[in-house]
């Protein structure tokens, strides 16, 4: 870890993995309490669209992806909230439409070695500049997350009653597909847009099997993803891995302790449970 700093290089992706290490469960644990675990993964189909525009056009291949997946994530929002009945096929439209036109876009270019590192992350690629904007992006996700958080949290819970409570549970649900999308273009350089979803719903998964509460299932969760980030980043510089699988590998070993160290704390409290109830049966016996 130490060997890892000298360079600058490696300072800047490790930064960057801690803010994706934050962001990405933050917003999942939205994603997954309103049962939209793979919306990261359309989202990233339609950044391809985004990414090849900008390499086609010569501008920046994250702002092309950036306006893309808002977008894109936008018109999902409606379409699941207007067509419900139709809402899988028009999503799985708009989702290979977006996976087809990144593609053709980024071939006309001749970018196809460029579309491979955001496909997959290359964080060791990533320049001071695109950490600035990476940063401000991290901060105004949380910031949402910080002020919107209680009213996040009842829509999600159920959008009947948030609705009858008087919110606005249109621009809610908009805000929540919004931020996804940032939160995908935020970690498609460092994870892969093939694998950022999994940043996003995987530390959540194994925060809930450890947590009761929402609050913290968030908490545990955004913790999870900023050590799978850093020790899966530390592993491939080691190794010689490559870091978006690396740290998605990590997060899922994580999950399976989660699941087995969850199995013991539930067994462990039902045995003092079982045991109660016993007394008081044996109690109710004697009182007969």
């Amino acid at each position: 870890m130490i060997e890892m700093l000298e360079y600058d290089f490696m300072r800047v992706a490790l930064v960057m993995a801690v803010l994706i290490g934050l962001t990405a469960p933050a917003v999942g644990t939205f994603i997954v309490q309103r049962r939209l675990s793979l919306l990261g993964d359309g989202i990233g189909h339609i950044a391809l669209t985004g990414i090849g525009l900008g390499l086609l056009t010569g501008s920046s291949p994250v702002l092309g992806a950036l306006v893309v997946s808002v977008l894109g994530a936008v018109t999902i929002e409606v379409l699941r909230e207007r067509t419900r009945s139709g809402a899988d096929v028009a999503l799985a439209l708009l989702f290979y439409g977006g996976l087809a036109g990144g593609v053709v876009l980024t071939g006309a270019e001749g970018g196809g070695a460029n579309l491979q590192s955001y496909l997959f992350g290359s964080i060791s690629s990533v320049s001071a500049s695109d950490l600035y904007v990476v940063a401000g992006l991290a901060v105004a996700v949380l910031g949402i997350v910080a002020v919107f958080g209680r009213e996040l949290f009842l829509l999600c819970q159920d959008e009947e009653v948030a609705r009858a409570s008087g919110l606005p549970t249109r621009f809610l649900g908009i805000l929540i597909a919004a931020t996804a999308a940032v939160t995908v273009v935020i970690a498609m350089r460092a994870i892969g847009l093939l694998l950022v979803s999994a940043l996003m719903i995987v530390p959540v998964a194994a925060a809930q099997q450890l947590t009761r509460g929402f609050r913290g299932t968030m908490l545990l969760a955004m913790a999870v993803g900023v050590l799978s980030a850093v020790s899966g980043l530390a592993g491939s510089f080691q190794y010689d891995l490559p870091p978006g699988p690396s740290i998605v590998l990590l997060a899922l070993a994580v999950f399976v302790a989660a699941v087995i160290g969850g199995a013991v704390l539930r067994r462990r409290r039902a045995v003092p449970a079982a045991a109660g109830a016993d007394v008081d049966v044996e109690a109710e016996v004697l009182r007969g």
